[in-house]
């Protein structure tokens, strides 16, 4: 049997990375992982009880397409708390994580052949779900000055269908404030093109609150996640926000390409948002570690790096120390027992001279990993 040219997508090489780091703690090396995007924390306590609790009366069948009424309407309050937004609960769709959030979105705009633009460096996925639903994925090269965010004339005169934005940004970490997302917003509407805005990092802010597209305009998608300021990566739950004249569109999509949520993922995610003590303590966390990698990348070598707004990520210039950033993780995993990821993986283009580092871990792994970084750099030089 052949294989059609959509599925021709390019490998996530984090995941690759993850591999080969699994295969050296075959061998009982003790890897420090900064090369995953995930906590290193599980489940709420509350979330995991509500869980417990529910499988005891229910058989946790079907649910309905778009979610739980309950959780629909307990997120659309969490808008109400985040960014005094009244959000109507029929607006909001629960997904199997924010991944099928995206296929959802993208089917619903987007024609085959249509172009959607995505900043570079970004999220990878972005690309391959496009490529693989016969959509072009167009690379839009954001600048340092701009903190790697694409700005209003990026999108002028592109034939863009779609433009997509994240802030809090994979893999940089900076985000847009409210001008600089309400300038996009416009050049985007100008351009006849869908906008979407992938909030899975909100929550996680160090100095400013991050600003939700619905906070400018309701002609938008935004989609977000239970997997990072929930911690809740592998339960696969997520949520998108539609304009109220596509939902039914979605939810016929929805029906046909998952049916539902998992049912126990969305049980215990309603209780993880009453979790705001024990997810501001994992913030904590965060923030302590980005001072000290902030302090410690430099003190290792690492000095062309900006201090990200949010998520959990530094993102690197290297090309003082390499122009293949595949080699130069792999050499790092080798002989400093951290995993990092080459920056390939966020811009085609000049990835090959960029790494992420992931500070999601505990303090000790991320005090451990500079240390050992530190001495791998100084061996090498």
């Amino acid at each position: 049997m052949r294989n059609s040219s959509r599925s021709k997508v390019d490998p996530f090489i984090v995941m690759d990375v993850m591999e080969a780091a699994r295969k050296a703690e075959e061998q009982g090396r003790h890897i420090i992982h900064m090369e995953v995007g995930q906590p290193s924390t599980g489940a709420p306590e509350a979330a995991r009880r509500a869980l417990a609790d529910a499988l005891e009366r229910d058989a946790m069948g079907y649910t309905v397409a778009l979610g739980l009424p309950a959780l629909r309407q307990r997120i659309a309050r969490l808008y109400g708390e985040w960014y005094n937004v009244d959000l109507n609960p029929e607006r909001v769709v629960i997904t199997p994580g924010s991944s099928g959030a995206f296929i959802l979105s993208f089917t619903s705009l987007f024609d085959s052949g249509d172009r959607v633009g995505i900043g570079a460096p970004g999220y990878p996925s972005y690309r391959q779900i496009l490529s693989a639903l016969g959509m072009q994925p167009v690379d839009i090269q954001t600048a340092p000055e701009h903190r790697l965010q694409p700005v209003a004339d990026d999108i002028r005169n592109q034939n863009l269908a779609g433009l997509m934005v994240a802030s809090p940004a994979n893999p940089t970490g900076t985000m847009l404030d409210k001008p600089a997302l309400a300038a996009l917003m416009e050049a985007a509407h100008s351009e006849g093109a869908s906008f979407i805005s992938d909030e899975i990092y909100h929550g996680i802010e160090y100095e400013a609150k991050a600003v939700t597209a619905l906070e400018i305009s309701d002609d938008a998608y935004v989609i977000n996640s239970f997997s990072k300021y929930f911690s809740m990566t592998g339960w696969r739950v997520g949520w998108m926000v539609a304009p109220e004249d596509h939902i039914r569109t979605i939810e016929r999509i929805a029906q046909n390409m998952f049916i539902c949520a998992p049912h126990a993922s969305q049980v215990a995610a309603l209780a993880a948002m009453d979790c705001g003590e024990e997810l501001q303590a994992n913030l904590a966390v965060y923030a302590k570690n980005r001072a000290l990698m902030l302090e410690g990348l430099p003190k290792a070598g690492f000095t062309k790096i900006a201090p990200p707004d949010g998520a959990f990520y530094v993102y690197a210039d290297v090309s003082d120390l390499t122009d293949d950033s595949r080699s130069f993780a792999a050499e790092v995993l080798e002989n400093a027992g951290v995993a990092v990821t080459p920056g390939l993986d966020f811009d085609p283009v000049r990835g090959a001279t960029t790494l992420r580092f992931s500070y999601a871990r505990s303090t000790a792994d991320i005090e451990e990993g500079l240390a050992r970084l530190k001495t791998f750099m100084e061996a090498r030089a």
